[in-house]
């Protein structure tokens, strides 16, 4: 079982380093980011198909009618749903490369096939629509992308998503579009599932503002989807938590706060980035566009592996080997935790990277 996520597991469990590096939220909020918290806190409440304000609060922020949303456990716990509403046991998923691993894993634990197609560092991590053409089967069912992309931070084109959902319409598939970073993306496109109703939206109130504790994921797609999301959640949890969900309302209250806090803290840290990456040239990458994660290579190598090992060790800087994602040439970095974190890890990675034989 621990095969199914070995990211996941290896991100729960291995040694912490002094400067962290290797997560992927916002720095998470405190109780004094909801300020009025406490009238929105309950134990119980009507909440057998989702509680219906925060089901109308998500379709207000989609400006779409409240019957195309389905809450969930986290972008996971959505994710999760939308799959068992979509595939089945031999079906076949497309699922991107590098991706997250959960995609791959939740697909195989539900019994599907997984095949993947290449979002390539020569092509920026573009979503190249006849990559995917050429990975298809007749078995295909479900088109699994992220956008922006885990873990390169790239945001997809209005011109990609077109071509996805041309695409989805000639053959007769639903494409999942993991948008658990996309509030963070300056500027932001639409939703996906605002472009086509064979797209399904995944987002959550975790990765782009910093409530990570509330656990709120949800799906947006056609009624239809949605309802079979909504009768999987029937043998999964059921229902969400109260005093959670009753929270997510009032942070969509403040949705344009919690944006605002969010940019103070992924600004100065991309700058900061964008000036450490100008400095070493033993480095290069496709600079993210939106998310809270950049994902480096090596010019020279083809396994960071060893290195990260090496610089968690000796200078106690935390990465995250890009072979978690199909990538080893790579390593993925946070940039959505506090900037004296980071400006510390990037000290100590600097160093690293100059006591690296490999790399001289």
């Amino acid at each position: 079982m621990t095969e199914l996520a070995p990211y996941m597991h290896w991100a729960k469990t291995h040694e912490r380093a002094q400067w962290e590096l290797s997560g992927s939220n916002l720095l998470h909020c405190t109780l004094e980011d909801l300020p009025g918290w406490e009238a929105y806190l309950s134990l119980s409440g009507a909440n057998d198909e989702g509680y219906a304000p925060l089901i109308d609060a998500i379709g207000a922020q989609y400006g779409i009618s409240s019957d195309r949303v389905c809450t969930a456990a986290g972008a996971s716990g959505a994710y999760f749903l939308a799959l068992g509403a979509t595939i089945g046991a031999g079906d076949e998923v497309l699922v991107e490369a590098p991706g997250y691993d959960p995609h791959t894993g939740a697909a195989e634990l539900l019994g599907a096939r997984v095949r993947r197609f290449d979002r390539r560092y020569e092509d920026g991590f573009a979503i190249e629509i006849e990559r995917i053409k050429a990975s298809l089967s007749g078995r295909t069912r479900l088109i699994v992308v992220s956008n922006p992309h885990n873990p390169s931070g790239v945001l997809a084109s209005d011109a990609e998503l077109l071509d996805l959902k041309a695409l989805a319409e000639e053959r007769n598939l639903v494409v999942l579009v993991d948008e658990v970073y996309l509030d963070s993306a300056p500027p932001r496109t639409r939703y996906a599932a605002q472009v086509s109703d064979r797209f399904i939206s995944i987002n959550s109130l975790t990765k782009s503002y910093g409530l990570s504790g509330l656990r709120i994921g949800w799906a947006v797609a056609n009624p239809d989807l949605a309802g079979r999301m909504r009768r999987v959640r029937d043998v999964v949890d059921a229902v969400g938590s109260f005093p959670a969900e009753g929270l997510a309302v009032l942070a969509f209250k403040r949705l344009d706060a919690l944006a605002a806090r969010a940019r103070s803290i992924l600004q100065p840290n991309r700058s900061l980035i964008e000036r450490f990456m100008g400095d070493h040239l033993e480095l290069e990458w496709v600079p993210p566009t939106g998310g809270a994660v950049a994902f480096p290579r090596f010019r020279q190598a083809t396994d960071t592996g060893p290195f990260v090992d090496m610089a968690r060790a000796r200078h106690g800087v935390g990465l995250v080997p890009g072979s978690f994602f199909g990538a080893p040439e790579h390593f993925r970095i946070a940039l959505g935790g506090p900037h004296e974190i980071l400006a510390g890890g990037l000290a100590a990675l600097g160093r690293a990277l100059a006591g690296w034989a490999p790399l001289h």
